[in-house]
């Protein structure tokens, strides 16, 4: 599952090449009411905006982190559970997405790229594998996962917060974690109900 997510989102990738703007206008996640003449919103979007990317870099991090992470989660919870957790945790990116830009000033943008999921999955990675020892990329320095989860979370909302590194939806992250940690809980609280 984790390769054909891949796959889609290289496919989606070149399909955007072929009409940047209409792709983004149909398929990026825009705000309810926004008005814009560019794109509206529509229900389907909060899934198809993680299929879209800003550019080949956006995508090749994000591809990465799936890479990474994704394939690890997949071997312990097949591909039905991942999948599941992956998209759940898209939509509620998308959710928190739509809350904070309600609340924020200027022109509606669209929100596009696959990071609420991937966050989604870096949480997961970090409760299944907690004292894995993982290496960051800049700068290069070994930590457990627990801890490397810890600081992107922290990391998210300071900037988030502040406003550090607009054009970045830093809440979406935020919340594509918050709704993966909340489905792993479910998961966990109906496993010990079995038991």
């Amino acid at each position: 599952m984790t390769q054909v997510l891949i796959i889609a989102n290289l496919l989606v990738y070149i399909l955007q090449g072929t009409n940047r703007e209409a792709v983004v206008s149909a398929f990026g996640l825009w705000p309810p009411g926004s008005g814009d003449p560019q794109g509206q919103f529509h229900l389907w979007q909060v899934v198809t905006y993680s299929f879209l990317h800003s550019g080949q870099l956006h995508l090749l991090l994000n591809m990465l982190a799936l890479f990474m992470f994704g394939s690890e989660i997949e071997r312990v919870w097949g591909a039905g559970r991942f999948l599941l957790y992956f998209i759940v945790c898209v939509i509620s990116a998308a959710l928190m997405q739509i809350v904070v830009s309600g609340l924020a000033p200027g022109p509606p943008h669209p929100t596009v790229g696959a990071s609420g999921g991937i966050f989604g999955l870096l949480l997961a990675y970090g409760m299944l594998f907690p004292r894995r020892m993982v290496m960051l990329l800049f700068p290069p320095i070994p930590m457990p996962a627990w801890l490397l989860v810890v600081l992107y979370g922290a990391v998210e909302l300071f900037f988030g917060i502040s406003g550090t590194q607009a054009g970045v939806a830093h809440f979406a992250h935020l919340g594509g974690m918050a709704g993966g940690f909340l489905l792993t809980l479910y998961w966990r609280i109906t496993l010990r109900t079995r038991r």
